[in-house]
């Protein structure tokens, strides 16, 4: 159901809120149980029905989780990495899709295509001839075997390029062009402003899938070394009897940032995303 806001545009009926009451039930659900989890013992997450209602032994579990998994150390480690690999992203992201988007050059509709075909290959295909290379550098156990290889995303290319090619006129980079700018002045006053909103959107997507990559950084990162957080939860996991409510605690620790990204970009993020689907 539907009726008239006050400035003359629908306003949301009961229908749609509860809609999204029970997107936003479903989609807290696993969070909210998790942390159920973590303030119970492992005896009783055994049990069936398994519990729904918070045990009192969830600061014990998360003390244990932060000191046993070295908590604090590996979220300074990820912050890095993910900060990096998401600037780096954007960064790359932003110059190359301006530059198929707005410059002439040969080869560029090629180039572009190859680009874009290497999304179609499976990552695992490059794990080996990867890991030899970070072996033959001696980068193994040390995060730059994590960033390096992440500062550039075939995926962002392409979104990048899709945006600018929107949001920046070619008369306005021909312009620009006409007053004397060079081309660093160009994509400092007239490219970054015209991608932010991309580039807020592309920079959380990419903080939040370094966060939680776990494949490249287990094979190259060790627990006693620089582990990233999810490198560090799975010492948590490990013995005869793995204490599951820790492991809970200690995974629900590691999604806290998360949140807090979203909390300070969500708005901006969002922003982006319906300033670019009116766009098109």
């Amino acid at each position: 159901m539907r009726g008239k806001g006050s400035e003359g545009g629908e306003r949301a009926g009961w229908g749609t809120y509860t809609l999204l009451l029970l997107f936003c039930a479903v989609s807290l659900f696993p969070l909210v149980w998790a942390a159920v989890a973590a303030s119970r013992t492992t005896t009783r997450l055994a049990h069936t029905p398994p519990p729904l209602r918070f045990g009192r032994n969830l600061p014990e579990h998360l003390a244990v989780a932060w000191t046993d998994a070295r908590l604090g150390a590996a979220l300074f480690n990820t912050v890095l990495v993910a900060g990096l690999i998401a600037a780096g992203t954007v960064l790359v992201a932003t110059l190359a899709g301006f530059a198929f988007a707005r410059l002439r050059f040969r080869f560029r509709g090629a180039l572009f295509a190859l680009v874009v075909a290497t999304m179609l290959i499976p990552p695992q295909l490059g794990v080996v001839p990867l890991y030899l290379l970070v072996a033959r550098l001696q980068w193994t156990d040390e995060l730059r075997a994590v960033v390096l290889p992440g500062l550039v995303s075939a995926f962002g290319v392409f979104f990048m390029r899709q945006h600018l090619l929107r949001a920046l006129p070619a008369e306005l980079v021909e312009a620009a062009r006409m007053d004397g700018a060079g081309p660093l002045r160009i994509v400092w006053h007239v490219v970054f402003p015209a991608a932010r909103p991309a580039m807020a959107v592309l920079g959380t997507l990419t903080f939040v899938a370094a966060w939680n990559d776990f494949f490249w950084p287990v094979l190259v990162l060790t627990q006693t070394g620089s582990p990233t957080v999810q490198v560090a939860l799975t010492g948590l996991g490990r013995g005869y009897i793995p204490d599951r409510s820790v492991v809970m605690a200690g995974a629900l620790l590691g999604t806290v940032p998360l949140l807090l990204v979203f909390a300070v970009l969500g708005r901006l993020v969002v922003g982006g995303v319906m300033r670019g689907a009116v766009k098109g």
